[in-house]
C-alpha cells in the first residue's frame, strides 16, 4: 500500500460563514457522513502561507523572535507570511518574506515541505522553502510596524534549533516543521534531491 493524502470531497447539504474578517473567516458546512447523518463542522478558511527555512554556509537557520498574541507567547519562528493575492505564485511570496522581516535574499531556492497546519479546524496549507546561498538584500530595509515592530533576528545553528524542538522550547509549527525536514533530507538522498522551488501545490495551484 503506498502510503499517500489522497483528495476527496463529502458532500456538503448546506454551508453558512458567520463571519469575515481581514484576511481569514469561519464557514459552517453541513456535511454527510458515511453512515448517512449530517453534522455540522466549523473551520477557518485561510488564503495559505509560505515559510523560509534560510540556511547559511556556517549551517546556522535565520530566525526571528514575535510576539503572538493568541498564545501569549514571544516565539522563535522562521520568516513567514500569507499569500495575500489568489493565485500567488508562492516562491515570489516567499521571496518577499524573506526581504521583508530578515532584508534578506538567497540564490538557491528548493521545496521543503508542504504542510496542513490544523486539518481539523482550519484549511491553511502551507509551502516551507529551503533558501540558501544567502546575503543581505538591496535597498532599504522594508518599513515595519505592529507585532513585526519588535522582531528580533538571529541565525541560530542546526543542532541548537533540533535541540530546543526536541526539547519542547520551541513551538512554531514551521520552524519545527522545517528544522526536522532538514535534517531528514540531509539524512536521506540530500538538499539538492529536494523538489524544485516551482514544483506544483495542488493544495494552492499558482502560475509559474
Amino acid at each position: 500500500m503506498t502510503i499517500k493524502d489522497t483528495p476527496e470531497e463529502w458532500e456538503i447539504r448546506a454551508t453558512d460563514t458567520p463571519f469575515t474578517g481581514n484576511k481569514t473567516s469561519v464557514r459552517t458546512d453541513d456535511v454527510v457522513m458515511p453512515d448517512g447523518t449530517v453534522v455540522h463542522r466549523d473551520y477557518q478558511v485561510h488564503p495559505g502561507s509560505v515559510a523560509v527555512l534560510a540556511l547559511d554556509e556556517e549551517d546556522r537557520v535565520l530566525v526571528i523572535r514575535q510576539y503572538r498574541h493568541p498564545v501569549r507567547h514571544k516565539l522563535w519562528e522562521i520568516p513567514a507570511g500569507l499569500l495575500d493575492v489568489p493565485g500567488e505564485n508562492p516562491l515570489s511570496a516567499a521571496q518577499r518574506e524573506l526581504y521583508e522581516e530578515a532584508h534578506a535574499k538567497a540564490g538557491d531556492w528548493r521545496v521543503l515541505t508542504d504542510v496542513y497546519t490544523t486539518p481539523g479546524g482550519c484549511d491553511e496549507a502551507v509551502r516551507i522553502f529551503l533558501a540558501r546561498d544567502l546575503s543581505a538584500a538591496d535597498g532599504e530595509r522594508f518599513e515595519v510596524e505592529h507585532e513585526e515592530a519588535d522582531m528580533e533576528i538571529s541565525r541560530v545553528p542546526v543542532a541548537e534549533l533540533v535541540r530546543g524542538v526536541l526539547a519542547g522550547e520551541l513551538h512554531n509549527n514551521c520552524l519545527v516543521v522545517g528544522v526536522l525536514s532538514l535534517v531528514a533530507a540531509r539524512g536521506g538522498d540530500g538538499l539538492d534531491a529536494l523538489r524544485p522551488a516551482e514544483a506544483p501545490w495542488p493544495a494552492r495551484p499558482f502560475e509559474a
